[in-house]
């Protein structure tokens, strides 16, 4: 998922590209989640915004925005895997040779803007999983995030330096009983930080992610808080191109998990592992993260190369309906099976084998590794 760094990035982009120039056409697709489910349609945004003026972009976090000359204005979020792509500009925060990348206008797209005047911008929303969201916000452009949805996110660490103080982490940390790389990833409690931004920080903050928060010290607070602002602010500073990352950022050396005879440790010869926290995968370098504190429980570190553990085979889900997201409810209910028969029931000889039906591998989540 794109985080505050990724966002960063697709703002600059707007601001380089679109910002002072008119919609002179705007084409939608309809889709009733990615509009939808943010409260609006295709139709209405595109007739809130094409032949208006783009006045600004903006983000807090993992939302972004762009305002026009007059409300509404226009309010996103990737989800997963959507992105926001112009024409003939490298948008992407990593390399990319697929033929399909290059196409225009791109697969998957919700929205299409081109600009009048010269030279023409154009730009396509994309989103193959259904997961992002675009909704229009009636109000002011310079009152925006005092609505939803962004006024039940936390404050974001780059755009809100003076919020985001050693006495507002501190007490924010020592509010809540869970392990700190939740507290993180929640986005009303801070904007933007998401998996691989979580990790960075907590290892240049030597904590390890499974010590309740509230249990810090207040030398780790203060290593906390200039790690987040390091980490957050360089990556926003280089638009999250990890070529350019510091090459003693944990970034780095995360990508070889799972890899096969590629084990997964840092330049001097720190071992990287990983654990799940808060359901999602941590990497943590058990060398300088040590847990100083309660934590809410104890998982052995596995490293990356280890063999997974053998498990049953289970059941095949229920088979979603075509076009919808992970996560949604819409899946196709289970038929009722007969009434199970006593013990001396016997299976009748042509009574065909129920087939499970093919495993797909899952979507890779893209991240913000620069392929080279």
């Amino acid at each position: 998922m794109p985080e505050l760094a990724e966002v960063s990035r697709i703002v600059h982009f707007l601001r380089q590209h679109l910002v002072g120039k008119v919609l002179s056409k705007v084409s939608v697709q309809n889709d009733d989640i990615v509009y939808g489910k943010a409260g609006t349609t295709a139709a209405e945004f595109q007739k809130a915004v094409e032949g208006k003026k783009v006045a600004g972009a903006g983000q807090q976090g993992k939302y972004f925005w762009i305002t026009m000359a007059s409300p509404p204005h226009v309010v996103m979020h990737f989800g997963m895997a959507g992105w926001l792509k112009i024409r003939d500009a490298d948008t992407y925060y990593y390399r990319t040779d697929k033929p399909e990348d290059k196409e225009w206008p791109p697969k998957y797209w919700k929205f299409l803007l081109e600009t009048d005047g010269e030279p023409k911008t154009e730009a396509a929303f994309v989103d193959f999983r259904r997961l992002a969201r675009i909704r229009l916000v009636d109000c002011p452009a310079d009152e925006i995030r005092k609505y939803s949805p962004l006024k039940e996110n936390g404050p974001d660490p780059v755009a809100d330096k003076e919020v985001v103080t050693v006495e507002w982490l501190a007490k924010k940390v020592g509010s809540k009983k869970v392990p700190i790389k939740v507290l993180l990833l929640d986005q009303a409690n801070i904007s933007g930080i998401g998996n691989w931004m979580g990790d960075e920080i907590l290892y240049h903050a030597k904590i390890h992610p499974e010590q309740y928060s509230n249990t810090l010290n207040g030398d780790q607070i203060k290593d906390l808080h200039s790690a987040m602002h390091y980490v957050c602010s360089t990556s926003v500073d280089l638009l999250a191109d990890s070529e350019k990352f510091p090459a003693d950022w944990l970034f780095k050396h995360r990508w070889s998990k799972g890899k096969k005879n590629t084990p997964s440790v840092l330049p001097n010869g720190d071992k990287i592992t990983f654990v799940t926290v808060g359901g999602r995968t941590s990497a943590v370098v058990p060398s300088v993260q040590k847990k100083t504190g309660p934590v809410a429980k104890d998982i052995d570190s596995t490293d990356s190369h280890s063999p997974p553990a053998k498990t049953k085979r289970k059941r095949a889900p229920a088979v979603k309906e075509e076009g919808e997201p992970e996560g949604s409810d819409n899946t196709k209910p289970k038929k009722a099976g007969p009434k199970r028969q006593n013990k001396t029931s016997i299976k009748k000889e042509d009574e065909p084998e129920t087939k499970m039906p093919e495993e797909t591998p899952s979507t890779r989540r893209r991240s913000s590794r620069l392929k080279k």
